[in-house]
């Protein structure tokens, strides 16, 4: 495969490591960003910004298949929508997406339940924005990255009490394994939706959490705390799990050694 791809996000945790797994593969690249970069080595930089619309189209212009690995908190339905209108004028032939395990199965409707999950609900409605959009897709739904678990536990050890959802459960993947999925995908023929990707192991968060401590060497009082609502419900069943789906190679064991070395 030689066509340009563009990959949105192409400067975050997710993108940044496809774009390396791309040009690995002697793919030229093109990465949509709100700031301005040095392009080079196979890689375009070019500034837009999916949230106004400015630079989009431009960004689209002679783009085989789209990586769209952006995301934020909030928004991301509006961007998906913007994405999709100048792929369709740009005749893309490929959207490769990245949602999040569980976003059809984490119930979001009431206000706590979008207080606290209604990211779920968003990747859910993205990924429906692209599948209805009539531009040929891919989506592949990712459990939460090393990444993510580290800088939450960071977070809630700089607190003197920790706050713990009682029964939550994760099954935390590294981002660079999924990194290599979306490249295979992309490099492949649009595909629907695709088999979940998960780390290895399936753990609760209270051993999540005394294991960080422990390999930091903090002591902190955890309280534990059961959250209302349907969605919590949903989480404390591994709704965010895919434990027949375990095809992350990196443990979390692994990743937090090397990030703590």
């Amino acid at each position: 495969m030689s066509e340009l791809t563009l990959v949105t996000g192409g400067t975050g945790t997710l993108g940044s490591l496809v774009v390396a797994r791309l040009r690995a593969e002697g793919v030229p690249v093109r990465v949509l960003s709100r700031r301005e970069h040095p392009s080079g080595d196979g890689v375009e930089y070019v500034a837009g910004d999916l949230s106004t619309g400015e630079g989009v189209e431009a960004a689209l212009r002679g783009i085989h298949t789209v990586v769209h690995c952006a995301g934020t908190q909030s928004g991301d339905e509006d961007k998906a929508r913007t994405l999709v209108k100048a792929a369709i004028a740009a005749d893309v032939r490929h959207i490769v997406n990245i949602s999040v395990v569980g976003a059809e199965r984490i119930p979001v409707n009431g206000v706590l339940d979008k207080a606290m999950f209604g990211y779920f609900a968003m990747k859910l409605g993205t990924e429906r924005i692209i599948a209805e959009s009539g531009v040929p897709w891919t989506n592949l739904r990712a459990a939460q990255f090393h990444t993510l678990v580290l800088t939450v536990m960071r977070a809630m050890a700089k607190l003197p009490v920790l706050p713990l959802p009682t029964g939550f459960v994760m099954q935390p993947v590294d981002a660079d394994d999924v990194a290599a999925r979306m490249t295979e995908l992309a490099l492949g023929e649009p595909a629907g939706l695709v088999e979940d990707i998960a780390g290895p192991t399936v753990y609760g968060m209270a051993e999540l959490t005394r294991g960080y401590l422990a390999r930091t060497g903090k002591r902190r009082p955890i309280l534990p705390i059961r959250l209302p609502g349907r969605a919590a419900k949903a989480f404390r069943a591994g709704a965010n799990t895919a434990p027949e789906h375990a095809t992350g190679k990196r443990s979390w064991e692994e990743f937090l050694t090397a990030e703590l070395a």
